[in-house]
């Protein structure tokens, strides 16, 4: 094994599981989400020796991806064939859960580039400048998008929401 691949799959060991919230904040659902990961890392790989800030790069490539599988038509997605439902699990009744339940909903119901928006700079901690680069959008878009998402969220949730990251 290569240097470059021992170094990719430390990398991606490392940071899977993160990668994989950011696409499920993204796109809100989990199958899809784990399918913008697994499209988003080939292309890193393909480029890792030429990129500076690995973590960057995939952050953004996964955003991306996410963005992208939630835009496929519904007829090109994989369906289940089965007609059997998996067993329900029973709900857990803290409030905390219910919290961020009730925030993944509401962020779902916002357009997937303001989703994308709130979710890197509030969740993964970018400033307006990384999420611009991240996103390849003016600064101005991402104040513009953050404003409008938060304002959505506050609409949705009936709430003043603080720190809306706080529950995500």
């Amino acid at each position: 094994m290569s240097d470059r691949e021992a170094e990719f799959r430390e990398f991606v060991a490392a940071r899977m599981e993160p990668l994989r919230g950011l696409a499920y904040l993204t796109c809100g659902d989990w199958q899809l989400a784990e399918d913008a990961v697994l499209a988003a890392l080939p292309k890193l790989y393909a480029k890792w020796n030429r990129i500076d800030n690995h973590d960057a790069y995939a952050r953004t490539a996964v955003v991306r991806a996410a963005i992208d599988e939630t835009r496929r038509p519904w007829w090109r997605r994989e369906r289940s064939h089965s007609d059997a439902l998996p067993e329900r699990a029973e709900p857990d009744s803290t409030q905390a859960v219910h919290d961020r339940l009730q925030m993944r909903s509401a962020l779902r119901q916002l357009p997937p580039r303001q989703r994308a928006v709130l979710v890197l700079r509030f969740l993964e901690g970018l400033s307006v400048e990384q999420t611009a680069a991240a996103l390849s959008c003016p600064q101005g878009t991402v104040k513009v998008y953050t404003a409008r998402g938060l304002a959505t969220l506050r609409h949705i949730m009936g709430a003043d929401l603080e720190a809306p990251y706080a529950t995500l």
